[in-house]
């Protein structure tokens, strides 16, 4: 047999090991594994590199369509192949409109078309007033659903995203069990956090210290504690999203202990960005939860090397330029990240702190594409699509302004130097990155339905 691609000579990321060896691609799907498998139309030779699956995004904000200037389709494809991205699993906010029924799911399809660079797979939302919608999102094949306890969305539009009380939150999970679907919950204490924030702006406390204060770590896990509970006396699957703290991961690891169909996520900002740095860089680096201190950071490290964190997502949520003006509480709240986040955690995990190849892998891709069911993703094993990312490891660079395939170039990382560079990305078996010829023009990226894989 002739195949159409040969990656030789890497170190090869499997689901249980890492090891030196060939891998062959025929029609976009993995054949096979070893050495001297034979010829191909083209072969690329990843001697001294890393070989692993391509990063699946959990985590992902396009707005495309009704605020595509914030992020389109084609820009977050680019950015997402340029980080060794293969695949997205895209947020219900913050397109407008939100994607909440039958007819905005439709939006998305329509003004995705020919724009895809990578494979997507999309969440439905859950908000206030759309529980005799929900149906209409499974049918069109949305992989799991998200909603937020956090106040959210544009109060003054009538399509933007909105939070869920608890009774919204309750009734609209035990539709979802029955849909053996799960759901996905962005966990923070509304009235908490929304009290404690307008107090800072009456006082003019508006540092990024004061922003943190605003969200303390209690009114993370309080919501996290009330979501398990309520998705657990309904029989629902759930996955808290971006959990910063380490009591919020211990939490779901409690949950789970007794049985309980639950995961969690957090980001690399939770990682990389300290307060201290916030204060330095900051409101590109403003998000929610926030990022918290030292002592937080270095023991949710801990909680990550424990095998307690299930994956890690970009969130990627930009916004215009000038939403990120102004004082540190009113800024636009939400980091660009999806470009940096396999580089980046590579080097502060694998060679920085010793993480196995194995264990990253799981965290960048395997666990989510299981946790969404998307079952040719996630691994390099025989018969799954061939979404790889080639590493060269201790490959120093510094990110700049214009390295940045966002439609607007704002990144809380540039001037970081990141000692690891992505050299191919490789979706369904044709290269759409190379780090000598940039992101190469390729529209076949494909949606991922619930029902159709």
């Amino acid at each position: 047999m002739k195949y159409d691609m040969l990656i030789k000579n890497g170190m090869v990321v499997l689901e249980n090991d890492a090891l030196k060896l060939d891998i062959a691609i025929k029609q976009g799907k993995i054949v096979a594994l070893g050495h001297e498998l034979g010829d191909a139309r083209q072969t690329i030779d990843a001697s001294g590199q890393i070989v692993m699956p391509g990063m699946v995004d959990p985590h992902m904000h396009i707005s495309e369509p009704g605020r595509t200037e914030w992020e389109g389709y084609k820009t977050a494809g680019r950015a997402a192949a340029k980080g060794g991205v293969t695949t997205l699993i895209e947020m219900p906010l913050n397109q407008l409109p939100a994607t909440v029924d039958g007819p905005s799911l439709a939006a998305k399809f329509e003004a995705a078309n020919n724009k895809l660079t990578v494979d997507i797979a999309l969440f439905g939302g859950l908000v206030q007033n759309n529980l005799d919608k929900l149906h209409e999102l499974e049918e069109g094949g949305v992989v799991a659903y998200k909603c937020f306890v956090a106040t959210c969305g544009d109060k003054t539009l009538d399509n933007d995203f909105s939070e869920v009380n608890d009774y919204d939150f309750f009734k609209g999970v035990s539709q979802i069990a029955e849909f053996n679907s799960l759901i996905a919950v962005h966990a923070e204490n509304a009235a908490i956090c929304d009290g404690l924030g307008r107090e800072a702006i009456v006082e003019k406390r508006l540092t990024a210290k004061d922003y943190v204060n605003s969200r303390p770590v209690f009114a993370e896990v309080e919501a996290i504690r009330r979501v398990l509970y309520l998705a657990k006396i309904a029989n629902c699957a759930i996955h808290i999203c971006h959990v910063s703290s380490p009591e919020g991961v211990e939490e779901v690891t409690k949950a789970r202990a007794q049985g309980q169909d639950a995961t969690c996520e957090s980001c690399p900002h939770y990682f990389t960005i300290s307060t201290e740095e916030f204060a330095q860089i900051g409101t590109l680096a403003k998000c929610s939860p926030p990022l918290r201190d030292k002592n937080n950071q270095k023991r949710l490290w801990d909680k990550l090397f424990a095998g307690e964190i299930d994956f890690l997502g970009s969130d990627h949520s930009p916004c215009l330029p000038h939403m990120k003006e102004g004082n540190m509480m009113e800024a636009w709240g939400g980091i660009a990240g999806v470009q940096n986040s396999l580089d980046l955690m590579f080097d502060e995990a694998v060679q920085k702190r010793g993480m196995s190849l194995v264990h990253f892998s799981k965290l960048m891709a395997t666990n989510a594409a299981n946790r969404f069911k998307l079952r040719n993703k996630g691994s390099i094993a025989l018969g799954k699509d061939a979404d790889i990312a080639i590493i060269a490891p201790n490959s120093s660079y510094t990110l700049k302004h214009e390295d940045l395939e966002y439609r607007h170039k704002l990144s809380p990382y540039v001037g970081r130097t990141i000692n690891a560079q992505i050299i191919k990305t490789i979706r369904r078996g044709e290269v759409i990155y190379d780090i000598y010829r940039g992101v190469i023009e390729n529209t076949q990226g494909r949606f991922i339905l619930k029902h159709q894989q």
